[in-house]
This record gives structure tokens, sequence and C-alpha cells, in this order.
């Protein structure tokens, strides 16, 4: 099953906080679907400065005059950024670089050169603009760096910036929401309502299409065998059965066959 947290998020970035999901049994043979899941942020930008991390844990590196800057010229350089759009990842950030994280080179003060990667910017909206920062809640594709994101609207804006504030509240179909605290976990008293809260494994992969197969179909499915159903659909799909419920994911060739690609383990 799945479990969503409400607290530090894990990154890299020490500041970070909002959702953080647990995967448990089945759920576990899903996760990679989280990390290739679009993300939701909210974010708190100031104006005015960049630092070598792109945060307020950095050094400043750059200074500049944001008087000037109204909510109006927030919003339509940040409109720039909507759609697909090319980033290059910075240095405080977990790539690699002839075997090295870039943060470890980044904490010796070394700064090597960076490939641009393609992402893309869902949805961003701005609000909350004062004294020179503002609020930017985005929803974005795997490998996008808010960080980044913040920084390139200054520098479209000639007056540099960085994060001061920002909260994970989104991942793929898991939304802050409806996050449970440790706290609150604690609290519960017992593990079967600790369990309760927990979602089924299922969660992680709703968008992918769904396939329903009736009880011949199901064990032989559950034994690894290709079926040959004459499937419209194509691409990865979740697998269910009458009795079991969830049986996994699969592959949908060409010619309709479903594929067994990564199953559960069901009780009997």
């Amino acid at each position: 099953a799945n479990a969503q947290k409400a607290g530090h998020t894990g990154t890299l970035d020490p500041m970070a906080t909002g959702l953080l999901p647990l995967c448990f049994g089945n759920a576990t043979k899903y996760s990679a679907d989280l990390l290739n899941a679009e993300k939701g942020y909210e974010a708190r930008v100031q104006l005015g400065a960049e630092t070598d991390s792109g945060d307020r844990t950095g050094t400043v590196t750059q200074t500049f005059d944001a008087s000037g800057v109204t909510a109006a010229m927030v919003r339509e350089a940040a409109a720039a950024f909507l759609g697909d759009i090319e980033q290059i990842p910075p240095m405080h950030s977990a790539l690699k670089k002839d075997g090295q994280c870039l943060y470890t080179l980044a904490r010796r003060g070394e700064v090597v050169e960076r490939e641009p990667r393609r992402v893309t910017i869902h949805e961003l909206t701005i609000s909350d603009f004062a004294d020179g920062a503002f609020t930017m809640k985005c929803l974005v594709s795997k490998g996008t760096y808010i960080r980044v994101l913040a920084e390139d609207i200054g520098r479209r804006l000639g007056v540099g910036a960085h994060l001061i504030g920002l909260r994970r509240t989104r991942v793929g179909y898991l939304m802050i929401d409806n996050a449970t605290t440790l706290e609150d976990l604690r609290t519960l008293g017992t593990p079967e309502a600790v369990r309760a809260k927990l979602l089924p494994a299922d969660t992680l992969i709703l968008s992918l299409a769904r396939v329903d197969l009736d009880e011949a179909g199901e064990s032989r499915f559950l034994c690894g065998q290709r079926l040959a159903l004459g499937l419209t659909t194509r691409g990865r799909t979740r697998v269910y059965g009458p009795r079991c419920g969830l049986l996994g994911t699969a592959l949908v060739g060409d010619r309709g066959v479903l594929e067994p690609e990564r199953l559960v383990t069901v009780e009997h």
C-alpha cells in the first residue's frame, strides 16, 4: 500500500517541506512511477538577489534593484515559461559528472558545464506579490528544478531571484491535502488504525489504461502467460481480476496481446 506524509520531502533542498510518498508492500513495485510522475510545488520567490545555491541557504552572488518590478511584470515574465522549456540543472543537484554528484563538486566550490534538459511546465500561477517577493504555484514534469525556474524568471525580469520557501504539494495523483503527518500517525494508537490510512497500490498507476480479465484470464496472467485478447489499447496498462483485484501491470503491443510486466503478490 501507499502512504502520504506531510513534512520534509527528503530532497537536496534543506528548507523544502511538503508531500513525501512512502511505499510499502506491493506499492514498492510501482515506486518508479512516482519518479516519473508530474510534481506540484508552491514556492516563495525573492527578487533582487541571486545565490550560489539558488535559495536562501546559499551565499549571495549578485544583487539588483528590484523596486520597479510589479506583479503584472512578474506574471508576464512567468508566462513565458509555460509549456516545454530547456533548463540548465543547478550545481546543487544529484546529477553526476564523471561519477561525482554535482552537489559534491559545488560544496568544494567547483562549477562544471551542464547540458540543458527539456522539461515541461504544465501550470504556473503567481500570487501574493509584496516587498519584491511572490508565491509561485506550479505543476511540472519529472526533472524540473523549481529553483532554476525561479532564477530564470528573475533573469528575464533583469533583477535576479532565489527561493526563500519551497513546499511540494502533489506527486502524480497524491495530494498534500490528503496526506497524514507523522504526529497524526503517532496518535492513532494501533497498527490497524495506521494501516487504514494507507492508499491502495494502484493509486500510483491510475494514469494507465485499465484492463479487466475473467477468472480464467486472471489465473493465466498470474502465471506470467501472455494473453491474446485483441485489445485496442496500447502501451502499459494496469490489470485486474475478479478474485484478486489488482494483478499488476502489463504491456500491450501492436497485435493487442497482453504481456505481463510486473505482477503484485496476491494472498491465496
